[in-house]
């Protein structure tokens, strides 16, 4: 919703307003739950991917909302989740 509104006060003024929303990504930050066999199992039953993201799969959508290919995209939020918000 924010991203909405956002995206709705700005557009005369030229600005777009998207959002990612990623899924679970191994990193640094989360080391200790990508190394923990419990939750990786939980996440890997709910996400049709069944594994962790790789954070460089985030770049691809990004270069997407940061080139001209997306000059006509507003108020959208992308999710980058291995389908998981498609299934929960």
């Amino acid at each position: 919703m924010l991203t909405q509104g956002m995206a709705a006060d700005l557009a005369r003024s030229g600005v777009q307003v998207n959002a990612i929303s990623p899924g679970y990504f191994a990193t640094e930050m989360n080391r200790a739950l990508v190394e923990d066999e419990a939750f990786t199992a939980w996440l890997t039953a709910r996400t049709p991917a069944q594994r962790w993201g790789e954070v460089r799969e985030l770049a691809g959508t990004l270069l997407y909302l940061a080139s001209d290919a997306s000059a006509f995209v507003s108020g959208q939020n992308i999710f980058v989740d291995g389908g998981m918000t498609a299934v929960v």
